[in-house]
């Protein structure tokens, strides 16, 4: 279910969480912030097992660091799905992570994805994602900085 953080003046914006709490979740947080991050990647069946929408262009999220304190909004220009095996070099460097192939991107992504806390939050200690995985590639952009 999705989580929403309300500001004054403000409606209530869904949350935005990047990986796990910890050095992962705050280098993606940094690259956002700096501008270098503006795209990311969800398993389709996260969506599915977690009950929650899928992106929408338009819709406006708040990006919360390790702490669950609320840093940036995010904006969804673009939202697409594809296959694991169609995944795209500008879609890989547009996450911001560094990778500067395809194969880098996918092998740190299996990683992540093959993760005991992965699967333990999947609920499924055997989970993993192959060639034909589903996933859910999403575009965005920085909207503003939050104090």
């Amino acid at each position: 279910m999705t989580d929403f953080i309300s500001f004054t003046g403000m409606p209530p914006l869904p949350v935005a969480e990047f990986a796990f709490p910890g050095p992962l979740r705050d280098q993606l947080v940094a690259a956002i912030l700096d501008g270098t991050k503006t795209s990311t990647t969800t398993t389709l069946i996260e969506y599915e097992i977690e009950n929650e929408g899928l992106p929408v262009i338009g819709q406006q999220e708040v990006v919360i660091d390790s702490d669950g304190k609320g840093v940036a909004v995010i904006e969804t220009t673009a939202v697409r799905h594809a296959r694991l095996a169609d995944v795209d070099l500008q879609h890989v460097i547009d996450e911001g992570e560094g990778d500067t192939t395809v194969a880098q991107w996918r092998a740190g992504h299996e990683e992540f994805w093959h993760s005991a806390e992965m699967r333990n939050a999947m609920g499924d200690p055997d989970f993993t994602v192959n060639e034909n995985s589903m996933l859910v590639l999403q575009r965005f952009k920085l909207v503003s900085r939050l104090p």
